[in-house]
């Protein structure tokens, strides 16, 4: 009977810490379905997955898709949120172009007649170099064919001939000064002097060179020159350019789109910006090609060097004058899934983050406009989006 007392006790507090244990993990397991502040969509419903166990131990990716990171590791990646409110925009479009040319900066170098290359002053130059308008870049030394060449020389050697008996004649007309004609040492002068110039000519063109100089300043672009090179007439020789003063020439198949553009940009080159030049009336392989002016984004501040090249493919995002409703985020708030869905990372607890997709339009270089996929409490995560889409 003593044992039996003595036992009882002891079977309470098992019973009792069962019990607990049982509470605490009902409790455990109703958690994750109360949805955090910012963790609900557009149209109200829960992002939070019931059932979601969080590993607290450190960077991780849930069976629901979110992810779990600590504060220290969103402290070390430079993990940055904000409230995502709506607001208007202007609609957006974008268009495929390309680098070209300013022509009234920038000039080609060609060799009216073909020849050999020889070097100027300062040698060839090559692609990069700053020349200076009106500075020798090369000389073109032309060879005649074999029977011009040789009719040329004998011609040359008449005309030589032809002016050593003249300047004889002359000579001896000149010792009989005031008993000849005054008109007839002229004469004979003036054909002396004929011959001579003419002898000049035809010496020169036997040697003659063309000098290849820069039509403008600024740097040469293209420079596919060798010394001793033979060219043809007519080719390009040279490409100079001034890196300051280019264009970007888009395209697109709707003929009202430039009566609509109020600005423009290019894409993942925020440093410039775009002005309209004008669009063409005609088509062009069924497309509308557009020009605008490059420039610095920010007034007043000078490029030397623009990041572009000639012939570089780019895309332009042309503003219109149309409105849109939409949350304005930062280009790479937005990322990609392992689907190649555009998404967003909502943060929906102090460590927790999900991804929501999202339809968005790009509004400059460096920032977007989602139209579809958030809601006004939605707590956006605006840097280190990448990052985060890593975690595994």
């Amino acid at each position: 009977m003593t044992q039996a007392r003595s036992t009882r006790p002891g079977l309470r507090a098992v019973i009792t810490a069962t019990a607990a244990a049982a509470l605490a993990n009902s409790l455990l397991w109703a958690w994750p379905a109360h949805a955090a502040p910012g963790a609900h969509g557009p149209n109200g419903e829960h992002l939070d997955a019931p059932g979601a166990a969080v590993n607290a131990s450190g960077l991780a990716r849930l069976p629901d898709g979110s992810v779990n990171v600590p504060k220290l590791a969103q402290r070390r990646m430079a993990i940055r949120t904000v409230l995502a409110p709506e607001s208007e925009a202007a609609a957006t479009v974008e268009m495929p172009g390309r680098v070209v040319m300013d022509p009234n900066a920038s000039g080609r170098v060609q060799a009216v007649h073909g020849g050999r290359i020889e070097p100027g002053p300062q040698g060839l130059p090559v692609a990069g170099r700053s020349v200076k308008r009106g500075e020798v870049l090369a000389y073109v030394r032309h060879h005649a064919e074999p029977y011009a060449q040789g009719a040329q020389q004998a011609q040359l050697t008449e005309l030589r001939a032809q002016r050593q008996l003249a300047e004889q004649r002359l000579a001896r007309l000149e010792g009989l000064e005031g008993t000849v004609p005054r008109k007839e040492i002229e004469t004979a002068r003036t054909e002396a002097r004929s011959l001579a110039e003419r002898e000049r000519s035809i010496g020169g063109s036997l040697v003659a060179r063309e000098a290849l100089t820069a039509p403008v300043s600024g740097v040469i672009a293209r420079a596919d020159l060798a010394v001793g090179q033979v060219v043809e007439p007519r080719d390009v020789l040279f490409e100079v350019v001034d890196p300051t003063r280019m264009l970007v020439e888009a395209t697109t198949a709707d003929a009202r789109l430039a009566a609509r553009v109020a600005g423009a940009s290019l894409q993942g080159v925020p440093e410039v910006s775009l002005r309209l030049l004008g669009a063409s009336r005609s088509l062009r392989d069924g497309v509308l090609p557009i020009t605008f002016a490059v420039s610095a984004s920010k007034p007043g501040a000078a490029l030397p060097f623009l990041p572009l090249a000639i012939g570089q493919p780019v895309t332009v995002v042309a503003r219109s004058n149309e409105r849109i409703k939409g949350v304005v985020l930062p280009a790479q708030a937005v990322v990609r899934n392992p689907s190649n869905e555009a998404i967003v990372w909502i943060k929906s607890g102090a460590e927790r983050f999900i991804p929501q997709p999202v339809q968005f339009r790009p509004l400059d270089a460096g920032t977007v406009v989602v139209t579809q996929g958030l809601s006004a409490d939605n707590r956006v995560v605006v840097q280190g989006a990448p990052l985060i889409a890593q975690i595994r």
